[in-house]
C-alpha cells in the first residue's frame, strides 16, 4: 500500500519534479559551459541564442496563451457570478493585493536598513548603464488609469500609452521636470489592464442580462475550457523549456565571480527578502485566514514557481499558476480565472520589495544618509511604481 501511495504521489506531481529538476540542471549546465565557451574565451551572443532558442519557443507560447486566456476567463468568470458576489471578490483581492504590497515594501526597508548591503560595497560600472526615463510618480499614476480605458481594444492587445515629457525649447537644461512638456505616445506591449478592465465590463454586462445572453456566455465558457487545454499541453514543455532559459541566463552574464563579489549582500538581501514574503508571509496570512495547512497549498504550487523562476514572467507565468490552484489546490475556476489575471498585472510584491531596497542600497553606495522622511517617501513610490513595471 506504500508503495502504491509512493507511485499514485510521483505521478500526479510528475511534471513538477520533472521542472525543478529542470531549474536545477539548467543551473549546473549552465555554469559548467561556462568554462568551455564554444569559441574565444567566452560565449558570443549568436552561441548563447542558440542555446536559447527552445527556451525562446517554450516563452512565446507561454505568452501567446495570455490574451486569449484573460479575456475568456474573465468574461467567463465574471458572468458566470452575481454582480453582488463580483464586486465582493474583486475588492477583497485588491485590498489583498495592497495589504501584501505594503508588507513586502516594509519587509525590503528593515532589511536592507539593518543589513546595510551598501555600505563597503562598490560602485559597478553597469549601475550607469541602460536608458533612463523621465517621469513624474504622477505622471506614471496617469498612465495606469489611462491604460485602464484604451481608446481601442485592438490596439490595447499590442500597445500601451505611455507619457513623454520633453524640455522646454526655452531652456533645454532645465532638470525640473514640472517644467518640462507633456506629451504622449503608445509603445510596444500589451496593454493588459485595459484589456482585464474590459473584459470585466463585459462580463458584468453578461451577468445583467443573465438569460437573454446564455449562449454567449456559454460560448465564452467552452472557449475559456478550450484555452485551458492548450495550456495543459503546452505546460509539459515547461521542464525542457526552462533549462534552456536558465542556462542561456547564465552564459551571457560577464563575470559571475565579480557580480557577486560586488554584489553578493545586496543580491542576498533582495533574494532573502522574496523568498521570505513568499514561503512564510503569504502562508502565515493563508493560514490565518483558512486554518488549512499552507505546507500543502505551496507545495501544490511548485510547478508554477518553478516556471516563474525560469521565465521572470508573472504574465508568462499566469497559465501554469491558473492550472495548479485549478487541478491541485480545487479552487474555483469561476474565483480563480476572475482573481488571478488581475493579480498577475498588479501584484507583484518582489518587484515592490526589489525596488525598495535597490533605491536604499544606491543611497547607501553613494554616502548618502537618508532621514525617516526619505525612507516613507521611498516606501511609498515603490509601493507605486510596481505596479506599473513591465514584470516581462
Amino acid at each position: 500500500m506504500r508503495r502504491e501511495q509512493v507511485q499514485a504521489f510521483v505521478k500526479e506531481n510528475l511534471l513538477t519534479f520533472l521542472t525543478i529538476g529542470g531549474v536545477i540542471v539548467g543551473i549546473v549546465l549552465g555554469i559548467g559551459l561556462r568554462e568551455v565557451p564554444a569559441e574565444g574565451e567566452k560565449w558570443s551572443p549568436r552561441d548563447v541564442s542558440y542555446i536559447n532558442f527552445i527556451g525562446d519557443i517554450f516563452l512565446r507560447m507561454l505568452k501567446a496563451l495570455i490574451l486569449p486566456l484573460i479575456v475568456t476567463s474573465l468574461i467567463a468568470a465574471v458572468g458566470s457570478l452575481d454582480l453582488s458576489l463580483s464586486g465582493k471578490i474583486g475588492g477583497r483581492a485588491v485590498l489583498y493585493y495592497v495589504i501584501t504590497t505594503v508588507m513586502a515594501v516594509i519587509l525590503g526597508i528593515i532589511l536592507v536598513v539593518t543589513i546595510q548591503p551598501g555600505k563597503g560595497a562598490e560602485e559597478t560600472s553597469g549601475s550607469e548603464k541602460g536608458e533612463v526615463r523621465n517621469v513624474t510618480t504622477a505622471d506614471t499614476l496617469l498612465d495606469l488609469v489611462r491604460n485602464m480605458f484604451p481608446p481601442n481594444l485592438v490596439q490595447a492587445c499590442l500597445q500601451q500609452y505611455q507619457t513623454v515629457l520633453t524640455p522646454p525649447k526655452s531652456n533645454p537644461a532645465e532638470t525640473d521636470l514640472l517644467l518640462w512638456s507633456v506629451g504622449g505616445k503608445f509603445v510596444d506591449g500589451m496593454n493588459i489592464i485595459g484589456l482585464v478592465v474590459a473584459s470585466i465590463v463585459f462580463g458584468i454586462a453578461l451577468g445583467a442580462l443573465k438569460d437573454d445572453v446564455q449562449l454567449v456566455l456559454k460560448f465564452f465558457q467552452q472557449l475559456s475550457h478550450t484555452i485551458m487545454k492548450v495550456t495543459g499541453w503546452v505546460i509539459w514543455l515547461s521542464p525542457i523549456g526552462v533549462l534552456f532559459l536558465i542556462t542561456a541566463k547564465l552564459l551571457e552574464m560577464d563575470d559571475l565571480g565579480e557580480i557577486f563579489g560586488k554584489l553578493g549582500l545586496y543580491f542576498a538581501v533582495v533574494a532573502g527578502g522574496i523568498v521570505f514574503h513568499g514561503f512564510v508571509i503569504l502562508p502565515t496570512i493563508f493560514f490565518l485566514f483558512t486554518r488549512k495547512n499552507p505546507v500543502k497549498f505551496v507545495a501544490n504550487m511548485g510547478q508554477a514557481i518553478a516556471t516563474a523562476f525560469g521565465t521572470s514572467s508573472s504574465s508568462a507565468t499566469l497559465p501554469v499558476t491558473m492550472q495548479c490552484l485549478e487541478d491541485k489546490n480545487h479552487i474555483d475556476p469561476r474565483v480563480s480565472r476572475f482573481v488571478l489575471p488581475i493579480g498577475a498585472t498588479i501584484n507583484m510584491d518582489g518587484t515592490a520589495l526589489y525596488e525598495a531596497v535597490a533605491a536604499i542600497f544606491i543611497a547607501q553606495l553613494r554616502g548618502l544618509s537618508l532621514t525617516f522622511g526619505n525612507i516613507v517617501a521611498i516606501s511609498i513610490t515603490a509601493t507605486a511604481a510596481k505596479e506599473f513595471l513591465k514584470p516581462d
